[in-house]
């Protein structure tokens, strides 16, 4: 029986950066009141306030919940209030390295992004997103500007050469995530199966980049049954099924 249900944020449970749906908002309570839920993500903690817990009912069943800011950096639980558990915050020479290091591959990348919307890089604390056509740009330019991951994938190459000590992951829809080594949604998943008690194999992961070099692969590799699905409206679908499967145990 499977007692833990984690899942990716963006193209996952919501389209980039926009917030929980009502369909969504409602299949996700539903599904509160039968399983334990965690959401790992590469957004921080402001992100997860507007995207999805301004839309939660604010009940018990938030006590089910735990999520799980830049990919699993960071750890938040409910108990009166959201507490933060941990957060692997970088230092300030890291944090210099990996601004240096982003701004040297995209200067040396052979595509040039003509327009973007609001700042691109953006520190996290515990991790450096770049997000190519900056965080406000409208979902369907987001969608359109590297469906295949291509573009991405040269910022990542280089930066596999550049700092090599830290973890490079394709997030979203056209963002590029930079943690510590080894602390990605792997690591997530094991403080999840640490803090909640849950094992490996009771939990389920459902995500839109489930393949090597997508950030949510690192799940995968943990040993975690999972669902790549292509879009919130997937995601809807395969919650009703495991909410209908469990009710029934």
């Amino acid at each position: 029986m499977k007692k833990l249900i984690v899942f990716d944020l963006d193209g996952t449970l919501a389209v980039s950066k926009a917030s929980l749906d009502a369909e969504m908002s409602e299949l996700l309570h539903k599904l509160l009141g039968v399983a334990r839920v965690a959401i790992i993500s590469g957004g921080g903690w402001p992100q997860f306030e507007k995207q999805i817990l301004t839309h939660l009912p604010q009940d018990e069943s938030l006590k089910n919940l735990s999520l799980l800011p830049t990919c699993g950096t960071q750890f938040y639980q409910f108990k009166e209030d959201w507490a933060k558990l941990y957060s692997e915050d970088f230092n300030n020479e890291e944090r210099k390295k990996i601004m240096d290091a982003l701004k040297n591959a995209l200067n040396t990348v052979a595509f040039k992004i003509e327009k973007t919307w609001s700042e691109t890089i953006e520190d996290r604390g515990s991790q450096i997103t770049y997000s190519a056509l900056g965080q406000q740009a409208p979902i369907e330019e987001k969608g359109k500007w590297d469906p295949d991951f291509k573009k991405r994938a040269q910022i990542q190459k280089i930066l596999a050469t550049s700092i090599p000590e830290f973890s490079v992951r394709l997030g979203g829809t056209t963002s590029v995530d930079i943690t510590k080594p080894g602390i990605d949604k792997a690591y997530g998943i094991m403080k999840l199966r640490d803090t909640l008690k849950i094992g490996i194999e009771e939990m389920i992961f459902i995500g839109d980049a489930i393949f090597p070099g997508g950030n949510d692969y690192p799940a995968k590799e943990a040993g975690v049954v999972s669902i790549r699905i292509n879009g919130p409206e997937e995601s809807k679908r395969v919650i009703e099924a495991i909410v209908a499967c469990l009710a029934l145990d």
